[in-house]
């Protein structure tokens, strides 16, 4: 139960940006770098832009990895379950990780305001 709430609760929101190196993504979905490179040979959907040998993933990769994650990690999967999941239903499961990730950005745009407002509190009490 713990792993399943780590990966459900844990991971950041993705960034408003194109491209990400795989040490970010590593980062923005808990996981090493030489399985992100293992899952692009299992999953043939996965495929991030290779320029002068350096992976840039974007965020549809980013989402992607973050359904093979919870097929895996959360689901209980094995790779050859996960790999058949994506590609008899990829729509469901994409569906559930694309609203996970919207209410993230919501809660971190609601904290960036709510943050704006308290400083803003704090610098008109001073005058």
């Amino acid at each position: 139960m713990k792993r399943k709430q780590r990966f459900a609760k844990g991971l950041p929101a993705i960034p408003d940006k194109l491209y990400f190196t795989i040490s970010e993504v590593s980062q923005l979905c808990a996981i090493k770098a030489y399985v992100l490179r293992y899952w692009e040979q299992e999953f043939l959907q996965l495929r991030p832009v290779k320029r002068r040998g350096r992976r840039y993933y974007q965020q549809h990769d980013i989402i992607l990895i973050r359904q093979i994650q919870k097929l895996l990690y959360e689901d209980g999967f094995t790779i050859e379950g996960a790999r058949s999941q994506l590609s008899s239903t990829p729509e469901r499961v994409s569906q559930s990780v694309k609203i996970n990730e919207t209410v993230k950005k919501i809660i971190a745009d609601l904290e960036s305001v709510l943050q704006n407002l308290q400083s803003e509190a704090i610098l008109g009490d001073g005058r």
